[in-house]
């Protein structure tokens, strides 16, 4: 496997990104983060750590990949772990900004919810993939067109604990 983005530059964007939306939310205002399942996981936990801001934690399914896929499908949006989000702001956070069709959704059924505003971030922009104009609030690292896993990210449940960012060989069945 390739290794796109090494452990210790993921980390040092993480702590690079904690400061930018940490200036970018009045002093004080406590936040809502809201972590896309299941990707972005070891993203949420690293970020959280270095934000220094309060905050309330919650997450939120959404996936249009099952199994093996590696096209999405039909997106389903799952919320039951979701806090209450009336009258909040969230900062949204997800692996990766694909064909945009997730954010896009997600966003707007949190703003459905109540909340006051929604911020976006990902942690990895595909570049050239986008279907539905998306602009994240803050990205870590646009990367090509290639299927990427580790750091959260999977291919049938797989490669999540990698603690870099690698692109699978193409005799994987991607």
């Amino acid at each position: 496997m390739d290794v796109l983005i090494p452990a210790d530059a993921i980390q040092e964007r993480v702590r690079n990104l904690a400061e930018e939306i940490r200036e970018s939310f009045p002093p004080g205002a406590p936040i809502t983060v809201i972590g896309v399942l299941t990707g972005s996981i070891i993203f949420l936990t690293d970020l959280i750590r270095q934000l220094n801001l309060p905050l309330r934690i919650g997450l939120i399914q959404a996936s249009s990949y099952r199994g093996q896929a590696t096209v999405p499908g039909k997106l389903y949006i799952h919320d039951e772990m979701l806090p209450d989000v009336r009258g909040r702001h969230l900062l949204l956070l997800d692996d990766i900004l694909d064909t945009g069709q997730t954010l896009t959704r997600v966003v707007d059924h949190l703003r459905e919810c109540g909340a006051v505003s929604v911020r976006t971030c990902v942690l990895l922009r595909k570049i050239g993939r986008q279907s539905v104009p998306f602009e994240p609030d803050f990205c870590g690292f646009p990367i090509p067109d290639k299927f990427v896993v580790g750091y959260g990210l999977d291919f049938n449940d797989d490669y999540r604990h990698l603690p870099f960012i690698g692109i699978l060989p193409d005799d994987t069945n991607v």
